[in-house]
């Protein structure tokens, strides 16, 4: 059986397969989910007239109970259109080049990271001295492993580097997600967006809510910090219950574990709803700050859109969105990790056995 790191000498090297992995994860991610996403930034952006009134009247009690924007509703009004398949699509485009674009560049980044945190540390063999399936970082020939501090680390600074990298992908998507084709002002295409951006702000319209989204990189840190730790647990349990049958016990995987689907929906569902529940709030603000006008609409910056979402909706305004962010998320979670998993998995053979 080849070895794990072998594969990746022979073939496509560790960082290239997390590419590819993520490159492939968020491209069916994005097409299995995207209508859920137009209803969540919907959402998210939504002041309702109560709300609105108030903060222009300066009457904040007014806003005290909005009228709140159900999740039935937009879905309802995008399918009554006259095309509602385009309606539910619409924006699909910058969705899927920040999607794919963004998994791809974090897996890199993030897998680089990694091994620059192993090169620094010590050789430490397991204390028990039991069998660590080597899931591509090293282990079962005792040296380092990665903590689950390193993990949340090594993500947060992989994704530091893709939302300044994709950060005006974001801007065209939240735009065109929260409007309607027809609609006055509405972006027909990215590329006329693109350009009405760069007519009436410049540079700087394209770097919207950047600091809100480096704030929110903490999402993907918290959630790795949870699922990789978890993943290998898993794994080590796995292979000390099949020690007796050595060719399954050590099923190393190039880039891959030796982790079930079923073990893989599990793992990263339980990940992805402790780091929703954590950093939720900081994507309302996103949004917001992203959106035509946000200045005017919502107020200025993170502190004054902050602000001005808790004196007219209080902490609900905060959560605004969660139940279809939820129902959006973990389909595409299952559909990132699993589409993942198996390509980090597999890829390394196929390209292994093509140049056999």
């Amino acid at each position: 059986m080849v070895a794990a790191n072998s594969v990746g000498r022979d073939g496509l090297s560790p960082a290239m397969v997390e590419t590819v992995a993520g490159l492939s994860a968020g491209t069916a991610a994005t097409l299995a989910v995207h209508p859920l996403d137009i209803v969540k930034t919907r959402m998210q952006i939504h002041r309702s007239n109560a709300a609105a009134a108030a903060s222009a009247s300066s009457k904040p009690g007014l806003a005290q109970q909005p009228p709140p924007l159900r999740a039935v509703a937009v879905l309802r009004s995008l399918v009554q259109t006259e095309k509602p398949i385009a309606a539910l699509y619409r924006g699909l485009t910058p969705n899927l080049v920040g999607n794919a674009t963004s998994w791809a560049s974090f897996f890199f980044f993030k897998k680089r990271c990694e091994q620059a945190i192993l090169s620094l540390k010590k050789p430490q063999p397991a204390a028990d001295g039991s069998l660590v399936v080597n899931d591509g970082d090293k282990y079962d020939d005792g040296s380092a492993r990665l903590t689950p501090q390193d993990y949340f680390v090594s993500s947060a600074a992989a994704g530091a580097a893709v939302q300044v990298l994709t950060n005006p992908v974001w801007v065209l998507k939240t735009r065109m997600l929260s409007s309607d084709r027809g609609s006055v002002g509405a972006y027909p295409s990215m590329w006329v967006g693109a350009t009405r951006v760069w007519r009436e702000d410049g540079p700087r319209g394209f770097y919207r809510g950047l600091g809100i989204s480096l704030l929110g990189v903490s999402h993907g840190a918290v959630q790795f910090a949870v699922y990789e730790p978890a993943k290998r647990l898993y794994v080590v349990w796995r292979s000390r219950g099949r020690q007796h049958d050595a060719a399954s016990a050590a099923k190393p995987a190039a880039g891959g574990s030796v982790m079930t689907n079923e073990a893989t929906l599990v793992i990263s569902t339980a990940a992805k709803l402790f780091a929703n529940a954590v950093t939720y709030p900081y994507q309302v603000l996103r949004s917001r700050l992203q959106n035509y006008d946000a200045e005017n609409q919502f107020g200025r910056g993170i502190v004054g859109a902050a602000t001005r979402l808790w004196r007219e909706e209080g902490v609900r305004g905060f959560y605004r969105g969660l139940v279809p962010g939820v129902v959006r998320v973990l389909p595409a979670t299952w559909v990132t990790f699993l589409v993942y998993e198996n390509t980090k998995y597999y890829l390394p053979r196929w390209t292994a056995g093509s140049q056999a």
